[in-house]
């Protein structure tokens, strides 16, 4: 392999080079979902905070619920906040409702449907286990157990156990920053119509909302003119923003219309490298441009999504400072022969089917990155090390799942 055309792990590893996560803030919990925990939370209080009843019935002692027939004089009532300031003793019930405190001296519910009642005299109709019906303290968390880790993408379900362990608001990282644009003059935004040698611009609707989804702030700044000067525009917008990542697509080679990589060398980016071993997306280029990390992806539709998936995607999970940077790769089984590999790293589209045999892989029918149909088509790509042998229908293979 030329070493001219880098491989894909060291490129990524070249990317990922001393990028650490962003400060933190202190976000309140409903501004909270999809950031980014900066700390360990621990968690403030007792869930229960007491033994509680898990049903609507009556709160007695076990010793008594256990006995056919028992008769029992209800002294009391329990309803949730409102604890009852008695004690149950031989004999007595209060009646209680789900999530009513226990009151002193009953350990055990019998739910309503066992029960008879006639004034304030309650019988058992059949006999129940002490300690059933109750949830005691701590049934759920205890303070200070720590219940959602650093580096943890708060989903909805956290947010809820968050709200529990009585935090208003919690540390998380700040959201990495991206600007997206392309260039072309033969692009035109959809809706307009194309003239001769035009084409609309799609590019950064995808990558706009693939970062989005992973919780980037993004600026999609659209189609620049090829011209220097307007590209050199665009790139001091990108820094006037701050923008933690500018994501170009298109025009990142070094031939005569290809012209981003000259402007953000005359910006005074460190090229670190362009061109490497993987199809789609040789010709890929990163630097770094002050703060700002700099991914070019090629003008292909389907390199420019490529590319973004595996180098901005896991650039973007390091700055919000993720734990699950890489995209985890999935056994599947191959559902049509493959022939042999050359020096670059293949990632196929391809479609998932759930078989008898087990989840089946099987790639489109052409790969060319220009056809954007058949990657909204595909669920996933096969990953195809260089030099890969011919491969059998049946064969295993590794996937990387596509985002739904």
């Amino acid at each position: 392999m030329a070493r001219s055309l880098m491989p894909v792990a060291e490129a990524l590893e070249r990317v990922l080079a001393g990028v650490k996560p962003l400060p933190a803030d202190s976000v309140p919990l409903e501004q909270a979902h999809g950031r980014v925990l900066a700390q360990d939370l621990a968690a403030q209080r007792t869930q229960p905070p007491a033994d509680v009843s898990a049903m609507d019935g009556y709160a007695v002692r076990g010793i008594d619920a256990s006995k056919p027939n028992a008769t029992f004089k209800v002294i009391g009532e329990v309803a949730a906040g409102h604890p009852f300031a008695g004690e149950i003793g031989a004999g007595e019930a209060a009646r209680i409702f789900t999530g009513g405190v226990l009151p002193s001296g009953a350990d055990t519910v019998v739910i309503q449907e066992l029960v008879t009642r006639i004034g304030d005299t309650m019988t058992l109709t059949k006999p129940s286990e002490p300690g059933r019906h109750v949830r005691r303290a701590g049934y759920d968390f205890r303070r200070g157990d720590v219940l959602l880790r650093k580096g943890k993408r708060l989903t909805d379900r956290d947010l809820m156990l968050a709200a529990a362990m009585n935090y208003p608001a919690v540390p998380a990282h700040r959201r990495p920053r991206v600007a997206i644009f392309g260039t072309g003059d033969e692009l035109i935004m959809p809706g307009a119509e194309p003239g001769p040698g035009q084409i609309v611009y799609s590019n950064g609707f995808a990558l706009a909302a693939l970062l989005r989804a992973d919780g980037a702030e993004v600026t999609e700044m659209g189609p620049v003119a090829d011209r220097i000067a307007d590209i050199r525009g665009a790139i001091r917008r990108a820094r006037e923003e701050h923008a933690n990542i500018l994501l170009t697509t298109g025009g990142a080679s070094v031939g005569d219309h290809d012209l981003v990589q000259k402007a953000l060398v005359e910006e005074g980016m460190a090229l670190s490298f362009w061109r490497i071993a993987m199809r789609p997306g040789r010709p890929m280029m990163h630097g770094r441009l002050g703060d700002m990390q700099v991914i070019g992806v090629p003008g292909n539709p389907v390199s420019s999504y490529v590319c973004s998936l595996l180098f901005a995607l896991p650039l973007n999970r390091t700055l919000s400072g993720r734990n699950d940077v890489h995209p985890v790769p999935l056994p599947a089984k191959l559902g049509r022969d493959l022939p042999e590999n050359d020096e670059r790293a293949d990632y196929l589209r391809a479609r998932l089917t759930h078989e008898p045999q087990g989840l089946v892989a099987t790639p489109v029918t052409a790969q060319d990155s220009s056809l954007m149909a058949f990657l909204a088509q595909a669920d996933c790509l096969i990953l195809r090390e260089p030099y890969a042998a011919p491969a059998k229908a049946g064969s295993e293979v590794v996937i990387l799942k596509l985002p739904l």
